[in-house]
């Protein structure tokens, strides 16, 4: 199985990282058949902190029915994340991604992106919820139902807080590829539980 983690650029570092780990563990440790794929507008991204990583594959170049879910880390106004995570390239692969009916993980305000594509009109999701809740009301302004939790699940799709909830995200889509065994079992030996 393979996840499409994208980046765009001003992204959160340890937002995407936490993809990396988990489905290292799972597939280094236990053997599991997944792999994460980095995936960007350009061949090297920079993240909000300066970090440039040279993803596997330009957006260009993917074709959704190669994967099995999608990973969409946030990122940084200030560097640039929305020019990326709002373009008309991102909109129409979240939106291949959701017709299908796979997997789409966000952490913080990834779910931005997810809501400027349309796919969160009248579900229920969740973005960055501090500093006065901007972030939330503007997510809001796409018709969505903004539920005030650290993560929420929405039939094929996974919204969360902030960089606090990025493992528990990357294991709840853990989970929806191999199943809750053997999702706790990479939960347990990250010290998790």
């Amino acid at each position: 199985m393979k996840v499409l983690l994208f980046l765009a650029k001003g992204f959160e570092t340890m937002e995407a990282s936490v993809f990396v780990d988990v489905f290292g563990w799972a597939k280094i440790s236990y053997g599991y058949d997944v792999e994460v794929v980095t995936c960007g507008v350009q061949e090297t991204v920079t993240s909000a902190f300066g970090i440039p990583v040279k993803v596997d594959v330009l957006l260009s170049d993917v074709f959704s029915d190669e994967y099995d879910a999608l990973a969409i880390p946030g990122g940084f106004e200030e560097y640039g994340f929305y020019d990326e995570a709002f373009s008309a390239e991102v909109g129409k692969l979240i939106n291949d991604f959701d017709t299908c009916n796979k997997a789409i993980a966000s952490i913080c305000v990834g779910a931005l992106a997810l809501a400027h594509s349309g796919i969160l009109r009248g579900r229920k999701a969740t973005t960055y919820h501090l500093n006065g809740g901007i972030r939330q009301k503007q997510l809001a302004a796409y018709d969505v139902e903004v539920i005030n939790e650290p993560m929420v699940i929405d039939n094929n799709i996974i919204t969360s807080y902030c960089p606090q909830t990025a493992p528990y995200v990357a294991f709840d889509l853990l989970e929806k590829l191999v199943g809750t065994e053997k999702m706790l079992i990479v939960k347990t030996a990250m010290g998790f539980e």
